[in-house]
């Protein structure tokens, strides 16, 4: 079903509470979030149940012929609106033209352990949004079975995150945890080694010794400061990856891909 133009302004009730899930408070209160651009929309209307409303602009409209009989068929609104409106709701200087309002996708850490997983990564207190994103993007592109976000870290859900992900926040089980101790100590208890990133560990990542095929979950760490002493305790093991140019160190984004490829291509040669 499909609104007309003008129907929905800048100051509808609908479109003020869709601007108000730019803040986390708001967003954490009513279990939504936004989802900016047709990539998104897209994986988030063919995800049963994650998709409320959408709304784009007559060119997007006209454009996106596919998403709107994909919304059609999931029994979700196609808001069609003005281009300011878009404007408002977006969190982009230069919107694509649609986005979507969606339920929050996380479950507690329990009912991921509930699935079995053999092949997870723990984000602990990363606080940049597009780092937040580009794991679980990479997490859906090497076949891990979750993501869980521990301690202090960012939103998964703030705006910049969901757009970093492309797509894969809808594919991927999600988990926040508050207390990271536990959630280490749970992803054990199911059975899966416990390996923290980080550059001072005593295997290497390729080293023999280091069992990829087993159950692993990846835990890394702050952009800035990695893992405390007290979070690398409590892991099984501490991993390094290799350097071998001049490169002081790798960012978080591609630290967790080297990893989980790593571990996706021993899982695979098992």
């Amino acid at each position: 079903m499909a609104s007309t133009p003008g129907e929905l302004t800048v100051r509808s009730g609908r479109v003020k509470h869709a601007k108000r899930l730019a803040t986390r408070a708001f967003r954490v209160d009513e279990r939504e979030f936004l989802a900016e651009g047709p990539q998104a929309v897209r994986e988030a209307l063919t995800t049963a149940g994650a998709t409320l409303e959408v709304f784009a602009s007559v060119a997007a409209t006209d454009q996106h012929t596919d998403l709107v009989s994909a919304a059609a068929s999931a029994g979700v609104t196609w808001h069609v609106v003005t281009d300011d409106v878009v404007e408002a709701i977006a969190d982009t200087v230069q919107p694509q033209g649609v986005v979507a309002r969606c339920s929050m996708l996380d479950r507690p850490l329990g009912v991921l352990l509930d699935r079995s997983p053999t092949f997870v990564v723990v984000c602990a207190d990363i606080r940049d949004p597009g780092n937040a994103g580009a794991v679980i993007r990479c997490a859906d592109g090497a076949g891990a079975d979750g993501v869980v976000f521990v301690g202090d870290s960012v939103d998964p859900y703030n705006p910049k995150s969901v757009r970093a992900t492309v797509g894969s926040i809808f594919h991927v089980p999600l988990a926040i945890e508050r207390d990271t101790a536990h959630a280490l100590a749970a992803l054990q208890e199911a059975g899966l080694q416990v390996l923290a990133a980080d550059g001072g560990g005593d295997l290497g990542l390729f080293d023999e010794a280091l069992d990829l095929s087993t159950p692993t979950a990846w835990l890394m760490g702050n952009e800035a400061w990695g893992l405390p002493a007290e979070t690398r305790e409590l892991a099984d093991e501490v991993v390094a990856v290799p350097i071998y140019g001049r490169a002081e160190s790798l960012n978080l984004a591609t630290a967790a891909a080297v990893c989980l490829y790593a571990t996706a291509r021993a899982r695979l040669t098992s």
